[in-house]
């Protein structure tokens, strides 16, 4: 069977705020309604931090907690969902999630903690980008028959700049290591950076995201910075935006990142 690839890759990043919103008796689950945003997203990949596997105060609190861990959750129909701690705490786990409408070839996981206080690791996942055109009979057109994989890493960085910077060194060691040279390669999610010391870091190995106007991401609720990139080498950005809307706020203490970018 021919295996097809897409003009364009659509990818979004997404911090879900481990699926609840408020704190102590005002709080309230959203993963429903993150789920259903996501679909809506209607992205190729989605990167997903602050992802719960388990949390079992939580599921005693709410009466309509999924059975399912979140990210299988939040995948919609048809996608794979792949997911890797990065912090155990005394009532469960939590970490980064990628789900994908293409294969999954391989995924692993890399803890890059900086310091005890706070556990963070990146998730890298190969995508073969490409299934049989009769299965998406209103997919765009199509450039050719030859498969297209690509490498995604999704990252969460630390609070303190320090640590992000060698996060950021650690990231770009595990690259030089693990993704070969020439390969197409994304790097999404949240670096919690209100600067431009990181996308610096990205840009002097090649990594880079669509230029123009601020997306800006963080708070949700009156967005002033932009803490949420897809960086990427090998493929060509262009085009990205913020989704805004009473329905976006309430849903995490972040925006939706979405990203296109061409084949």
């Amino acid at each position: 069977m021919k295996i097809e690839k897409p003009a364009f890759l659509k990818v979004a990043t997404y911090n879900i705020h481990k699926g609840v919103q408020g704190i102590g008796p005002a709080r309230r689950l959203e993963i429903h309604n993150l789920g259903l945003a996501i679909e809506q997203l209607d992205a190729d990949i989605v990167c997903l931090q602050e992802v719960r596997k388990v949390h079992r105060r939580e599921e005693k609190y709410f009466k309509q907690w999924p059975e399912l861990p979140q990210a299988e959750f939040l995948a919609p129909p048809g996608y794979e969902a792949i997911y890797k701690t990065n912090a155990f705490t005394r009532h469960g786990e939590h970490g980064n999630a990628l789900l994908s409408r293409w294969p999954v070839m391989s995924h692993r996981h890399l803890d890059i903690s900086d310091h005890r206080f706070e556990q963070r690791g990146l998730l890298h996942v190969e995508i073969q980008v490409g299934e049989p055109l009769s299965k998406h009979p209103t997919k765009p057109k199509y450039l050719d028959n030859a498969p297209f994989n690509v490498h995604v890493i999704v990252v969460h960085l630390g609070l303190i700049p320090a640590s992000r910077v060698r996060q950021i060194k650690q990231l770009h060691q595990y690259i030089a290591r693990e993704v070969p040279a020439g390969a197409a390669l994304l790097v999404a999610g949240d670096f919690n950076d209100w600067g431009t010391r990181i996308t610096n870091m990205m840009r002097d190995h090649e990594l880079k995201e669509c230029e123009g106007a601020k997306y800006l991401t963080y708070p949700s609720r009156l967005p002033i910075v932009q803490l949420d990139h897809v960086y990427a080498k090998g493929l060509t950005p262009v085009n990205q935006m913020v989704p805004y809307g009473k329905i976006w706020r309430r849903m995490s203490d972040h925006l939706p990142l979405v990203a296109e970018f061409d084949l």
